[in-house]
């Protein structure tokens, strides 16, 4: 019988430009499960997201069996809650472990005075800590 994939969600700033980084966290996460992966995201054009689907593609081109991905695009013409409820049903998609890249916040009308991270990707971070998922925060 084949092990079920090891699920890890990806979240992060649409920002996020460290790609080697998010390639290299994926690749540890991959090794460190010994099973295929599924690779849950935002399916965001840009940031963390983007680096995911393209690891995703590049070890699929290399025939590195085992790894697929599962994007959640955000239905943005529901409007703007749309993010945080597709950050809830990528959470609640069970998967084992949450990669979070955060950038800093740079939301052109955010009010908030101190320096922080980025909304979206901070508030999914949170949830799934809530849920119980193991989540490895990453800073640039």
């Amino acid at each position: 019988m084949t092990a079920a994939p090891y699920r890890v969600l990806v979240t992060g700033s649409r920002d996020w430009r460290d790609e080697q980084r998010v390639r290299r966290e994926l690749a540890c996460a991959w090794q460190e499960s010994g099973r295929p992966i599924v690779v849950v995201h935002g399916a965001c054009d840009t940031g963390a997201d983007r680096h995911a689907a393209l690891w995703v593609r590049d070890c699929r081109a290399t025939l590195l069996g085992g790894v697929t991905d599962e994007p959640h695009p955000a239905a943005w013409k529901q409007g703007p809650g749309a993010g945080p409820a597709r950050n809830r049903l990528m959470v609640d998609s069970r998967p084992s472990l949450c990669l979070a890249f955060i950038a800093p916040c740079t939301k052109w009308n955010c009010t908030r005075p101190d320096v922080h991270g980025s909304h979206g990707a901070s508030q999914c971070a949170a949830y799934a800590e809530v849920r119980g998922i193991t989540t490895r925060r990453f800073t640039p």
